[in-house]
């Protein structure tokens, strides 16, 4: 709050109505300070918040008795001379109050400036009439409340009931940067991670452990007028001292005018003020001290998992441990989800309480990655998969690694010892329709996981800086966990890194240093996917944990394929698998065939047979700009 003005002695006052009689009826009867009455508590507030004068305090009575008493009109007709003045006027105050000062007039003064009082006609300062603002008038009375007019662009931010010992440090370095704040960024803190809830829980332990209330507002809501914006920041800097209140704004992206009026905004900013973002800004003002959202540790989240859980005595310590090793969720979002078990257990016939832990768990990760990629619910199975030994082998032993994480890392202490490089990466390499994709679907169904497929070509910009901000934004969606995230078409990104021979090349390669990079620090499991496995770059290559080649299906492996691709139920006549798997195709190929000859004979209201293959045969090749060999359809019709 401003500081007490200077230089200008206090002198104490009565009551809103004796204060307007003693300064409609000027006299050597005026009161001695001895005898005057204390001055009551919110005007004394008002004035000690504000730095108002003796006269400037005076001047509040004078125009507060005029709300709150009606004989205050004739006594200011009387003591003005002119029956028609039934209100306070500056002329009035200057002529009948004590100590007054031409100062308190000006546009600069507390008065005016913080909008205490208001002239119904500016061009008469002296002789118009003079009103207490309605909000100062309800802070006398004793019934404070947000002002009206900054009703939609604020809302009250509620204090946590507790905060785990990091966020706990975090709201202490929140309210220690208001309290040491630097000369060139008073009262700023900037608060980047996490999620705007969590960032809004610790602005609130921050705010009541330095006595104030908090309120948060949108940064997209301020005004880009430089007037309107500078009315809405008096105003709210106004109502931060009335209150007393710190602001929270929630900064997002924002197009170039919206992001300079945040600046300008902030930049003006002399009450406590905390900027939160998920990133720290881009600006070239002053930012004032940074505190980061840490990232909880395990033991916290186990903590948070079983305070929210405990009720439900059915989820085990080990059943939380499990959910502590796959998701990274903030305190409120555990709440949800335990809330959301609690009540959906008793009409679950199916799922137990551990089970609809973890869907809980499921559905609030997947938060933020819908948009960002598309998200399969997987349902493919290892019976659904035709692979050599090898590869099946290397693939459950990818399932180990992240399903035992938790163990290994955490338990066995190799989180400490390796310290880097902990995230679980696959790369696939195969030729289109070779089972990579099928593959990380059965693995997301073994690991109870939502599959996510990336496209790397649509998340590649030719503009610099902003492949790293999309991959960027699809990562920090993916930390809550709950997501197998499969990289599809690496080859838009990971061929042979050129030599570095202008900036494009540079920050080409520093966007493939950044993908690995967020990788290697994944939670979850991580894989890319492409066709030309030789023209990757050895250097990236020693980077990735696992290697899985997906060659193409030999003709048993084939017949196999087609096997299972065909459904018992469907009606058929002379379907031969051996004959099918001579088509030199691969199982994504096989299975568009299958399905188009079952539509053909479906039409034709008959059962399935050979014939209906080979048309759709015919189409898919044609799609694949290729032609029907006789070995390949030898013995079909």
């Amino acid at each position: 709050a401003p500081a007490p003005a200077a230089g200008r002695p206090a002198r104490p006052s009565g009551a809103a109505n004796e204060g307007a009689e003693g300064a409609a009826n000027p006299g050597p009867a005026e009161r001695s300070p001895r005898t005057a009455p204390p001055i009551p508590a919110p005007l004394a507030a008002l004035a000690d918040r504000f730095g108002l004068s003796a006269f400037e305090r005076e001047v509040i009575l004078l125009t507060a008795a005029a709300e709150l008493d009606p004989t205050t009109g004739a006594r200011c007709a009387a003591a003005s001379g002119d029956p028609a003045r039934t209100h306070p006027t500056f002329s009035l105050a200057l002529a009948a109050l004590t100590e007054p000062h031409w100062s308190a007039l000006t546009p600069v003064s507390p008065l005016r400036r913080w909008r205490l009082v208001e002239l119904e006609d500016d061009t008469r300062l002296t002789t118009t009439r003079l009103r207490l603002d309605e909000r100062i008038l309800h802070f006398l009375a004793g019934s404070p409340y947000l002002d009206a007019r900054l009703h939609g662009l604020l809302r009250r931010t509620p204090v946590p009931a507790s905060l785990p010992a990091s966020y706990d440090l975090a709201a202490s370095r929140v309210a220690a940067g208001w309290t040491e704040s630097r000369p060139d960024a008073p009262l700023r803190v900037e608060l980047v991670g996490g999620d705007p809830r969590t960032r809004a829980d610790i602005a609130a332990a921050a705010a009541r452990r330095s006595g104030l209330g908090l309120y948060t507002a949108a940064a997209d809501d301020l005004p880009t007028d430089p007037a309107e914006r500078d009315r809405l920041a008096r105003l709210w800097q106004r109502e931060a001292i009335l209150l007393p209140a710190a602001l929270l704004l929630e900064a997002g992206d924002m197009d170039r005018e919206q992001s300079a009026a945040t600046d300008a905004f902030i930049a003006g900013a002399a009450v406590p003020l905390v900027v939160s973002s998920q990133e720290p800004r881009p600006t070239t003002q002053p930012r004032g001290e940074r505190v980061t959202v840490p990232r909880l540790d395990d033991a916290e989240q186990l903590n948070l998992w079983a305070d929210a859980f405990a009720d439900v005595p059915e989820v085990e310590e080990a059943h939380l441990r499990s959910l502590v090793a796959q998701f990274q969720l903030p305190p409120h979002v555990i709440r949800s989800a335990a809330a959301s078990v609690r009540r959906d257990l008793p009409d679950e016939d199916e799922l137990n309480a551990t089970e609809l832990a973890w869907r809980a768990g499921l559905t609030e990760a997947r938060i933020g990655l819908d948009e960002l990629g598309r998200r399969i619910e997987p349902r493919a199975t290892w019976g659904d998969l035709v692979l050599a030994e090898r590869q099946s082998r290397i693939l459950r032993e990818i399932v180990a690694h992240v399903r035992q994480r938790g163990t290994v890392y955490q338990e066995w202490g190799f989180a400490r010892t390796l310290r880097s490089g902990l995230g679980v990466t696959a790369l696939f390499a195969g030729g289109s329709g070779t089972g990579k994709t099928l593959a990380a679907e059965v693995m997301a169904k073994e690991l109870g996981l939502d599959l996510f497929i990336i496209d790397l070509s649509q998340v590649v910009s030719k503009y610099i800086g902003e492949t790293e901000k999309n991959l960027r934004k699809v990562f920090d969606a993916a930390e809550r966990g709950g997501a197998l995230l499969l990289f599809d078409e690496a080859d838009a990104l990971f061929g042979k890194r050129s030599e570095v021979k202008d900036s494009h090349d540079r920050y080409a390669n520093l966007e493939v240093s950044y993908l690995l990079m967020r990788m290697e620090a994944y939670r979850g499991l991580a894989i890319l996917t492409t066709n030309m496995k030789k023209a990757l770059d050895p250097a990236f290559m020693r980077r990735i944990r696992f290697v899985v080649d997906f060659p193409f299906p030999a003709e048993h492996e084939r017949a196999e394929i087609w096997s299972r691709v065909l459904p018992a139920q469907a009606p058929m006549k002379d379907i031969d698998p051996a004959l099918l798997a001579q088509l030199t195709v691969a199982g994504g190929s096989i299975r568009n065939i299958a399905l188009s000859g079952a539509f053909l004979a479906a039409e034709e209201g008959d059962r399935l047979q050979m014939r209906h293959m080979l048309a759709a045969a015919r189409t898919e090749y044609l799609k694949l700009d290729r032609s029907l060999t006789p070995s390949e359809v030898h013995g079909w019709v």
